[in-house]
């Protein structure tokens, strides 16, 4: 898996829209006003099965041959060529210790099924069939990056790609070439990063309630009581995943508008009960926050709330920077590969690290392999890799003529 970092919003966005009728295309769809994370799924992963359509026209996915029967190089039955089998075909896997040294993929397997299903159709070669694959399955993954940073208004060249999964490295430089990416994290663990994510994740809860009201004429009474409803409600919930006697970050919402806009802005409420001296101090953050937004306030304009949310969670503990290797040094190969270099078309020797013998300040200069227990990081040949304090890698593209 790929995701682009973009400083997060305090809370998740309250806008939605779905389905889309039109990939990507913002406004193709219904909008929802529920909490959640923007995210774009691909349909691209190491099972996505490649093939030719009605036209002639090489295509992958979003079908997929999942773990079974998988990949035809599993020897599970598979007979229709993968992403997987692919980047086997290409070199960029181990052919032995591949999961754990539990399993042995069959290259000559791929490399057949890759010149039947795709090489016989188009003319081509088993390596420029494989070849063919892994441009494809790039590119959609890059054309989603540049079609949402278009739709955001973001710069994709200034965002940090951060990859995961078991093979999120593996194509991670070679989708940052065609978005235009300068910088990769692979953090540690990469292949069980959801996971890790999930056990350091804060334990949390957030209720939003509808409850139509003018700010002018206001029943604080009822309110509160919405807001202990759903506090009550809350601490049920994260308390039963937290740790005895752990400390609670609390956080109230309103969703506010001037009376007949079809938009809601988002107030931050105090963490108790309102009190009536409250309301002018309300009034200014709207104005303050429409402004911010929409260049001025719009005067003489009635104030409504439509929606109330409360989030409860437990604390976050504040991230620590990661100590800097005092020097850097070429790390030493423990072997070479031979692989089809996505840079130059044609088949290259390249360095394979393991990256459990990788230390601090170790730089590596592309083409390059680092293999780990449950994933492979290319460095493509465009691409230098760094190994920072803790262990994580960087990747750097470079400017070479």
């Amino acid at each position: 898996m790929l995701g682009l970092f973009d400083p997060p919003r305090p809370h998740p966005a309250p806008n939605y829209e779905r389905p889309r009728a039109e990939r990507f295309i913002k406004g193709s769809g219904m909008p929802v006003r529920i909490p959640v994370i923007d995210m774009i799924e691909i349909g691209a992963g190491g099972g996505s099965l490649a093939g030719i359509d009605r036209l002639g026209r090489l295509r992958v996915g979003p079908e997929s041959a999942g773990a079974d029967p998988g990949p035809v190089a599993f020897g599970k039955g598979g007979t229709v060529p993968t992403v997987t089998d692919a980047d086997l075909a290409l070199g960029l896997l181990p052919s032995e210790g591949f999961a754990e040294g539990r399993m042995t993929l069959n290259a000559q397997a791929a490399t057949a099924s890759l010149g039947t299903h795709i090489g016989q159709p188009l003319e081509l070669d088993a390596d420029a069939a494989a070849f063919g694959v892994s441009e494809i399955v790039d590119e959609s993954m890059a054309s989603a990056g540049r079609m949402h940073a278009v739709e955001s208004g973001k710069d994709l060249s200034q965002r940090l790609m951060i990859a995961f999964g078991g093979n999120g490295p593996l194509h991670a430089t070679r989708v940052a070439s065609r978005a235009r990416v300068r910088r990769i994290l692979i953090p540690k663990a990469p292949g069980v990063g959801s996971a890790l994510g999930f056990l350091y994740a804060p334990v949390s809860f957030e209720i939003v309630r509808s409850h139509y009201a003018l700010l002018a004429d206001l029943e604080l009474g009822a309110v509160n009581g919405l807001f202990a409803e759903m506090r009550a409600e809350g601490l049920a919930v994260v308390q039963a995943g937290a740790r005895r006697g752990a400390e609670l970050a609390e956080r109230r919402i309103a969703f506010m508008r001037y009376r007949g806009q079809g938009h809601e802005i988002e107030v931050v409420l105090p963490a108790r009960d309102l009190q009536t001296g409250d309301l002018p101090g309300l009034i200014a953050a709207f104005e303050a926050e429409y402004s911010r937004q929409f260049s001025r306030p719009v005067p003489q304009m009635q104030i409504e709330i439509l929606n109330w949310a409360l989030m409860l969670s437990t604390q976050v503990n504040p991230g620590q920077q990661p100590p800097i290797a005092k020097a850097t040094q070429t790390a030493a190969p423990q072997e070479t590969r031979r692989i089809f270099c996505d840079v130059a078309g044609v088949w290259r020797e390249a360095a394979l690290y393991s990256r459990d013998r990788l230390s601090p300040g170790d730089t590596i200069a592309g083409p390059a392999l680092i293999a780990e227990p449950q994933t492979t990081t290319l460095v493509s040949a465009d691409f230098s890799a760094r190994i920072d304090g803790v262990g994580n890698i960087w990747l750097t593209r470079e400017d070479r003529p």
